[in-house]
């Protein structure tokens, strides 16, 4: 039996590069059913590719971090939120992303936007098979050093009775 894996039939269509996404993603083989990407799944894709641009403290305003680090505390949780400071509307083959960024102090906040844009697009893409149409990115806030409570709480700092409350 010969392997006939890597080979396309003569004049049939070349596939596609690798990265972007098919007109028919959605589609099966031969029209017997299709494939649904839920918001969720964008959105969770869409922050941890933000938040592997260095330069990104947090992704999320003050108000959803402090929420966030309350309901991280709770026992039996596991993990942050992943979809913390990320908005997506998503279609059957193109998504939009709106994205709230803390960055850290001393980097070039534009420089920062433009590679987190870049990066979602790619990961969006390439994962969720969907062509992004835009991605925005609101720089909320800047981090700056030894400014978290755990910081402070390290350093010897003191919060008070010792309680969390």
């Amino acid at each position: 039996m010969t392997d006939t894996g890597n080979v396309r039939p003569l004049g049939g269509p070349p596939p596609p590069p690798t990265g972007t996404p098919r007109p028919d993603a959605g589609a099966a083989p031969g029209g017997r059913g299709r494939t649904t990407v839920a918001d969720t799944v964008v959105a969770k894709i869409a922050g941890e590719a933000a938040r592997e641009v260095p330069g990104v403290h947090a992704l999320g305003a003050g108000s959803s971090r402090a929420l966030g680090a309350v309901r991280d505390r709770v026992p039996g949780r596991k993990g942050g939120d992943a979809t913390r400071g990320v908005k997506v509307e998503v279609g059957e083959r193109q998504a939009a992303v709106d994205l709230e960024v803390v960055v850290e102090y001393g980097v070039p906040v534009l420089l920062v936007a433009s590679e987190v844009r870049t990066g979602v697009i790619e990961a969006v893409e390439r994962l969720a098979g969907r062509e992004v149409v835009e991605v925005n990115v609101a720089v909320k806030d800047v981090h700056l050093p030894g400014e978290d409570e755990d910081d402070r709480d390290e350093e010897g700092g003191s919060t008070g009775s010792g309680r969390v409350v």
